[in-house]
């Protein structure tokens, strides 16, 4: 676990205060989670925020601007009024399963954003198979999905399950492949190690024509696997109603609409470490200034969601047929190509 300074001296406090060191850790531990919880929420809401403004910029309207200072409060008058919903749900639902479903997608990305660095002393859990964990909770996300379409009971919920299990497992294989390109390239599972191995270049640049294709494979992928326009079949909102969460409501449908959000977030954040130094500066100045690898890491992770959200009002929606040729087809057999060419270049030692 890596911490700041302040939280050093906050565990020396408690160890004075608490009768035992295994309780100042559950503390520690409740105290995390309810920062992670806050900072789930906070990110949560400002992203659609974000989505709503540049949706304005492309359209060439004002976006939120009633609600408070430039519309800052339209997102939270929009989450009061979800949680003040009745929960709705038609009578012949799995009831159970109906209820579990929004946990698994808001838990899993919950989870994933616990393995995200920061910045140098910003992280909860350093682990040495970080890529790997990250790879592992981000697909059970893909399971409450896929029972929320099927214990809803209603055909446009089913279908919008259906091409969930077709669309983000398909695409989950390009996102492993690309992470796998870049692992061969820095030689470490752990998130903290491949930001480090960048110090002298980022990887989108050490790994040369590979780099390049891995990253525009991922963007690409990722795009896919969070439901975003142009891949989101599995919502559809001019065909299926609202696919999947067509009979959620209330706080049942704030979470699968938050996580949505926070999984393109964790998208975003995966993609800088692999391939943009994660926290680090592009003029080395990181080091020895508090928050400093905070604000570079927000500000590259900024600029690769805009690139999701200018996706969105760029690109026409695809075929089902067409978001599988174009897996299967193309994206796939490229990256197969591209982790052989990536294992070449580390093993003649013609990266940077």
């Amino acid at each position: 676990m890596i911490t700041l300074s302040i939280f050093s001296n906050i565990h020396q406090w408690l160890l004075g205060v608490l009768p035992d060191e295994s309780t100042v850790h559950v503390v520690e531990l409740i105290t995390i989670a309810l920062v992670y919880l806050a900072l789930f929420a906070l990110t949560g809401l400002f992203l659609v925020y974000a989505e709503r403004r540049i949706a304005g910029f492309f359209q060439l309207r004002l976006g939120p601007n009633r609600v408070g200072p430039f519309g800052l409060f339209q997102t939270l008058a929009d989450a009061l009024k979800l949680v003040s919903k009745e929960l709705t749900g038609t009578v012949k639902a799995d009831k159970f399963l109906y209820h579990l479903a929004p946990y698994f997608v808001i838990i899993s990305a919950l989870v994933t954003l616990s393995i995200i660095p920061f910045s140098q002393e910003i992280q909860v859990f350093d682990i040495d198979i970080g890529i790997f964990f990250f790879a592992a909770v981000s697909s059970l996300g893909v399971i409450g999905i896929f029972l929320a379409g099927w214990s809803s009971n209603n055909k446009y919920s089913l279908i919008g399950g259906m091409r969930t299990g077709l669309q983000m497992v398909s695409y989950e294989l390009s996102i492993g492949m690309a992470i796998v390109t870049i692992v061969l390239l820095s030689g470490t599972l752990q998130m903290s190690q491949i930001i480090e191995a960048q110090r002298h270049t980022w990887n989108i640049f050490q790994g040369h024509i590979s780099s390049l294709i891995a990253f525009m494979v991922i963007m690409i992928a990722s795009t896919a696997e969070t439901n975003r326009t142009p891949f989101d079949l599995v919502e559809a909102e001019s065909e299926l109603g609202a696919g999947f969460h067509t009979e959620y409501s209330g706080m049942n449908f704030a979470y699968f609409f938050l996580a949505e959000f926070i999984n393109m977030f964790i998208s975003a954040t995966i993609i800088v470490v692999l391939f943009f130094g994660g926290w680090l500066s592009p003029f080395g100045i990181t080091d020895g200034i508090p928050f400093m690898g905070a604000f570079w890491f927000i500000l590259k992770v900024a600029f690769i969601i805009f690139l999701f959200m200018w996706f969105r009002w760029t690109f026409p929606r695809l075929r089902i047929d067409q978001v599988l040729k174009l897996e299967w087809k193309y994206l796939l057999p490229i990256n197969i190509v591209n982790v052989v060419f990536m294992a070449f270049l580390v093993w003649m030692g013609l990266t940077l």
